[in-house]
């Protein structure tokens, strides 16, 4: 376990959690502001964890973390850290199930995860890449004291770029 809130439990994603990638990144409502194609089934979602998020884990030491509610014991998305090459930065990136949103899951996931990238990442700026009319991310990311940067560009598409001091 990295960290936990009262209602969460965030931790890194391990094998079993195909499943959960699976549903988060296959999920039209989820994928309208992200940039790519969605899963088309589980043998991708497991590709996804080794070649992407597992890897991020033994390149850098750190990577996204698995959202499990404790109510449930279901993984209902991922909030953590994500080194992006292309800007030099890290990221805090989030991503959940839509009959999680609007309950303040979000907010309390990142906020409880902000301290542990600090120490886990060695970083003192954090960003956050946020696609136009994403308004439920951009909220989350004010609420954290992210600021409005800039505007840049990934995968194809336009994004704001938030930061904030760690």
């Amino acid at each position: 376990m990295i960290t936990e809130s009262p209602r969460l439990i965030l931790r890194q994603f391990r094998d079993g959690d195909q499943q959960a990638l699976f549903a988060m990144n296959s999920t039209p409502e989820v994928l309208r502001y992200i940039p790519g194609e969605p899963l088309k089934d589980i043998e991708e979602a497991a590709q996804v964890l080794e070649k992407v998020i597992l890897a991020d884990y033994r390149k850098y030491g750190y990577g996204r973390w698995a959202v499990e509610h404790k109510a449930d014991g279901k993984v209902i998305g991922f909030c953590g850290p994500k080194f992006l090459p292309e800007f030099g930065k890290v990221e805090l990136g989030y991503r959940y199930l839509p009959e999680y949103w609007g309950q303040g899951l979000g907010y309390e996931a990142a906020s409880h995860a902000l301290p542990e990238i600090k120490a886990i990442c060695a970083v003192n700026e954090l960003i956050a890449l946020i696609m136009d009319g994403n308004l439920g991310s951009e909220a989350i990311a004010l609420k954290l004291g992210m600021l409005p940067q800039e505007e840049s560009e990934l995968m194809g598409h336009k994004v704001r770029v938030f930061s904030r001091s760690l």
